[in-house]
C-alpha cells in the first residue's frame, strides 16, 4: 500500500476518534455546558481595566459562567441597534439622566426586569444578603424604584456623597463643634457672624438640588419625598414643605453677601474659594470640588471636612443626597437567573476591591475603611449615621415655559436677595407641580 495513502487514513481516524471523544466531553457538559452571559457597562470616567479584571474574576469564582463583555463610550448606540433587533445584553451598567436616554426609554416602556429578589439573595460566594450589604436608603426611590410601587428595577452602583463642605481646622482652631440640629445651626450662625464670618454660601442655585432633596427627605421621610418627585397635587403646600421653604428663607439670611453676585458657570468658584479663606463656613458640594479647588489658595492648615444637613430636630435623621448609576437587566434578556446572580457577585468584597482601585465606590457597609485621605472622609459619611438621599423628579414631557428646576431651584437667588419672598417662592413650586402632574410619562 502506498505509505502516503496509508498516512492519510490514519489521520483521518485519529480526528474522527478525536472529535468522538469531544463530543463525549461535551456531553456531559464539561466543555460546552457553560452558560454566556452579554454585560455592556459604560465606559466613563473610571478604568475599563476594572471590567475586564471583574469579568475575569467572575468566571474564576463561577466556571460555569463565560461572559462576553461590551464596554463603550457611546454604549446606546452600540447595543441599541441590536435590542431593536431582539438581541438584548443580559446585564446593562448604565444610568438614567444620559442624553440618548435608553435607560429612561426602558423604564417608560416597563422593559425592565424586577430585581427585588436580588436583595434577598447572599453575594456570590459570600454569606451575606445583598440587602445587608448596602448602604441603607439605596433601594428605596426612584432611582431605583422607578414605578415607586415598592419594587426594585435598578440596582445602586457607583456613586458620589455630597453634603456641606467645610474648613475642619477652622473649627478645631475655633473650638466650634459642626451642627447636628438645625437649632444648632442657627447658634452657630450667631456666633460666627460676632466673628466676621458667614455660616453660609452656594457655588450656585444648581446646587441646592441635592440640598433640598436631602431637606424634603429630613423633614417628611422618603414617602413624603416620592409624593413630592411624582407632583401629588398640594404636596408643595403641606406641613412638611413649608417647613424645608421656611429653613431656606431662614438659611438665606445667614448667607454670605457676595454670594449671589458670584453664584454663575463663570464665577462659581469664587463662593467656593470664601470657604477655604474662611469667610464662611458652610457650602453645598460634592466630592468633586476637592479636584475643583485643588490649586487654589487657602487659609494655613486647610483642611476639607464634609457633613450630612443638620437634622430638623434632636435625634432627627440626618441625609447626605448621592448621585449613582444603576445596573439592572432588560426583561427581554435571554440568561435572567444568571444576570440576577452576577449581579450579587458584583457586591461582593473581591468585586468592590477590583472597582475602588478605580475609584469607582459602591454603596456597600463599611466601604470607606478600603478608601484613604479625603476619599475615606467622604464616603464615611454613611458609616456616621446620615441617611443616603437619591432619585429626583419622576420624568414628564415638555410643558412650555415650565422648569421645576428653575422654580425650585433658581428661585433661591431670588430669596437670598430679598427680591423675592418664601411664600411667592412656595406658590410658585406648587404651580409649577401642578401643570407637571398632567404631563408626568
Amino acid at each position: 500500500m502506498n505509505k502516503k495513502f496509508l498516512l492519510s487514513i490514519l489521520t483521518v481516524l485519529f480526528s474522527l476518534s478525536l472529535m468522538a471523544c469531544q463530543g463525549d466531553e461535551a456531553s456531559d457538559g464539561k466543555a460546552s455546558g457553560k452558560e454566556t452571559l452579554h454585560v455592556a457597562a459604560l465606559e466613563s470616567a473610571y478604568s475599563n481595566e476594572m471590567w475586564t479584571k471583574l469579568k475575569d474574576a467572575y468566571e474564576k469564582a463561577n466556571p460555569d459562567i463565560t461572559i462576553e463583555l461590551t464596554v463603550d463610550k457611546n454604549l446606546e448606540e452600540t447595543i441599541s441597534p441590536n435590542m431593536k433587533a431582539g438581541t438584548y445584553p443580559d446585564v446593562v451598567m448604565l444610568a438614567t439622566g444620559r442624553k440618548l436616554a435608553l435607560t429612561e426609554t426602558l423604564i417608560k416602556d416597563k422593559a425592565l426586569e424586577d430585581l427585588t429578589d436580588v436583595l434577598d439573595m447572599n453575594v456570590y460566594g459570600e454569606e451575606t444578603k445583598v440587602k445587608d450589604k448596602l448602604v441603607p436608603g439605596f433601594t428605596e426611590t426612584l432611582a431605583t424604584n422607578p414605578y415607586n410601587d415598592g419594587k426594585t428595577y435598578m440596582a445602586p452602583m457607583f456613586y458620589s456623597p455630597t453634603g456641606l463642605f467645610y474648613n475642619a481646622n477652622l473649627f478645631e482652631e475655633k473650638g466650634w463643634t459642626v451642627p447636628e440640629t438645625w437649632d444648632e445651626m442657627w447658634e452657630l450662625g450667631d456666633k460666627a457672624k460676632k466673628e466676621g464670618i458667614s455660616l453660609f454660601t452656594y457655588p450656585t442655585t444648581g446646587y441646592f438640588d441635592a440640598f433640598f432633596y436631602s431637606l424634603l427627605l429630613e423633614v417628611g421621610g422618603p414617602d413624603f419625598y416620592n409624593k413630592a418627585m411624582t407632583y401629588e397635587d398640594k404636596i408643595w403646600e403641606s406641613p412638611e414643605a413649608t417647613k424645608a421653604f421656611e429653613i431656606v428663607g431662614k438659611l438665606a439670611e445667614y448667607t454670605e453677601p457676595t454670594t449671589v453676585a458670584n453664584a454663575n458657570d463663570k464665577d462659581f468658584t469664587k463662593n467656593q474659594q470664601l470657604i477655604l479663606d474662611n469667610k464662611a463656613l458652610f457650602m453645598p458640594n460634592g466630592t468633586w470640588v476637592v479636584g475643583e479647588m485643588a490649586e487654589a489658595p487657602r487659609a494655613e492648615g486647610f483642611e476639607w471636612g464634609m457633613t450630612a444637613l443638620p437634622a430638623v430636630e434632636e435625634n432627627g435623621d440626618r441625609y447626605a443626597f448621592t448621585f449613582f448609576e444603576q445596573i439592572w437587566v432588560p426583561s427581554a434578556a435571554e440568561n435572567k437567573d444568571a444576570a440576577k446572580e452576577f449581579i450579587t457577585y458584583v457586591y461582593s468584597d473581591e468585586a468592590a476591591a477590583i472597582f475602588a482601585e478605580s475609584g469607582a465606590i459602591q454603596p456597600i457597609e463599611g466601604i470607606s475603611d478600603q478608601l484613604s485621605d479625603d476619599n475615606k472622609l467622604f464616603y464615611s459619611i454613611y458609616d456616621n449615621g446620615a441617611k443616603a438621599g437619591m432619585g429626583g423628579f419622576a420624568a414628564t414631557e415638555a410643558v412650555e415655559g415650565v422648569s421645576m428646576a428653575a422654580t425650585l431651584f433658581g428661585t433661591i437667588d431670588s430669596i437670598v436677595s430679598g427680591d423675592k419672598s418664601v411664600s411667592e417662592w412656595q406658590e410658585s413650586v406648587e404651580k409649577a407641580s401642578d401643570q407637571l402632574r398632567e404631563a408626568m410619562n
